[in-house]
């Protein structure tokens, strides 16, 4: 079994800050990618930031510049500090891993339970 939990959500003002953490156990052998994608009301999930076990990062062209994702391997733990928050970065956030629990095994994409950030203007 494997989970991840998410925290760090909540409400803030235009312009604030929120750290988002979150921390995948269980049966895990390794992590390939950790990320964080967003589903807001009426709307599509989407792709908010990824980092790979190297520490390469990819970010959603509405987010560079204020969000930063980084990841301790060592701990299984991904976190997306968010700065300069916009009524627009309201929505739900979930945490993703894609990871394999046994070698040889398949690769699978595992979700968080997700974590409301409302941003009020």
């Amino acid at each position: 079994q494997v989970q991840l939990v998410e925290s760090g959500g909540g409400l803030v003002q235009a312009g604030g800050s929120l750290r988002l953490s979150c921390a995948a156990s269980g049966s895990i052998f390794s992590i390939n990618t950790m990320g964080w994608y967003r589903q807001a009301p009426g709307n599509q999930r989407e792709l908010v930031a990824v980092i790979t076990s190297g520490g390469s990062t990819n970010y959603a062209d509405s987010v560079k510049g204020r969000f930063t994702i980084s990841r301790d391997n060592a701990k299984n733990t991904v976190h997306l500090q968010m700065n300069s928050l916009k009524p627009e970065d309201t929505a739900v956030y979930y945490c993703n891993a894609f990871l394999r629990t046994a070698n040889p095994g398949p690769w699978r994409s595992y979700w968080g339970q997700g974590t409301q950030v409302t941003v009020s203007s």
